[in-house]
């Protein structure tokens, strides 16, 4: 089915076919990562809001947080745990999951470092584009492909960098085959790998598409990074990427002013994304993935932001879901 959908006219409560599934796979004696891979496949609503958490050094606050937010499900960013992932760290974070019933639909790393967030630096340093980092970058995007396999995740996603608009640019033909080879590793694992929007424009992304064409490449749509990279409109984005669209960060933010610098990321509602427009042309072309909030503050300034998202969101998808 198209854009991560899980199946249309189910009416069980997630919660309860979480619990239920878990009662069922103990009862088969089913247990550890099988019965975690098999539960991480239980329903959410289509375009239900969920939130990008960094669980390293904590785990159990950040997924705990996930849960006592309201959200049923939650973006994995792992870089922490990169040369790490461990059965062990699998076991732990399949069983937090487990714990506080929060689904993972996606992984994603963009380390090993340097990493500069700007328009200097960054082209040199961020994704798959820039050779001397390749090669690293590749595997540690196996790395979280297999550590997502033994969770039950089925979405791996990165930054894939400044990918150049010029086909003919010298970068361009080794981009598209890290791109490939990446996309290979996680169809093996039977998983989908996403670019994230950002640092290229909707167009140049759709030819890597079509030049690395490989079925389970997909877009992960930053609907903030388009904006603060001044790359497109994230509305006339997903005109252009249409259904290959399966993950989402809902995120806002303003055009770059400096040159150098990228935009500022703001509160959601207070930057230039139109959310409504984007979520009917989205719902529209059938998406039916997860809604995930990344605020990038942090500590009890994060917290109190993303509960005020959750609201501002929650009014708008209630309206274009209706």
């Amino acid at each position: 089915m198209p854009n991560g959908a899980v199946g249309k006219g189910w009416d069980m409560d997630r919660r309860e076919f979480v619990g239920l599934a878990s009662a069922a796979l103990v009862a088969q004696g089913l247990g550890g990562i099988a019965a975690r891979a098999a539960i991480a496949s239980a329903p959410l609503k289509p375009m239900e809001l969920g939130l990008l958490i960094k669980p390293y050094g904590a785990p159990e606050e950040k997924i705990r947080r996930v849960h006592d937010l309201g959200f049923t499900n939650c973006f994995l960013s792992l870089d922490g745990y990169l040369g790490g992932f461990t059965p062990a760290v699998a076991r732990e974070i399949g069983d937090l999951l487990d714990k506080y019933q929060v689904t993972a639909t996606t992984v994603e790393v963009v380390e090993p470092k340097p990493l500069k967030w700007n328009f200097t630096e960054g082209p040199s340093t961020i994704g798959l584009v820039p050779p001397k980092t390749r090669a690293a970058r590749m595997d540690a995007l196996f790395q979280v492909s297999d550590f997502a396999k033994q969770i039950g995740v089925k979405q791996v996603q990165t930054h894939c960098g400044f990918l150049p608009e010029d086909p003919a640019d010298a970068l361009y033909a080794g981009s598209v085959e890290a791109i490939r080879g990446v996309a290979q590793h996680c169809q093996a694992n039977g998983q989908y790998f996403l670019m994230e929007t950002g640092q290229e424009t909707p167009t140049t992304m759709a030819r890597v598409l079509r030049d690395v064409a490989m079925p389970n490449l997909a877009v992960g749509l930053d609907t903030a990074n388009l904006i603060l990279y001044g790359k497109a409109n994230p509305v006339d984005a997903v005109d252009i990427l249409g259904t290959h669209i399966r993950s989402i960060h809902a995120k806002d933010g303003r055009w770059p002013t400096n040159p150098s610098e990228l935009g500022a990321e703001v509160l959601i509602g207070k930057g230039l994304v139109n959310f409504r427009a984007v979520f009917t042309k989205l719902h529209a072309l059938g998406y039916t993935g997860a809604v995930t909030i990344e605020r990038e503050t942090s500590g009890p300034q994060q917290i109190e932001d993303v509960r005020q998202e959750k609201l501002y969101l929650e009014k708008i998808l209630r309206d274009v879901m209706a």
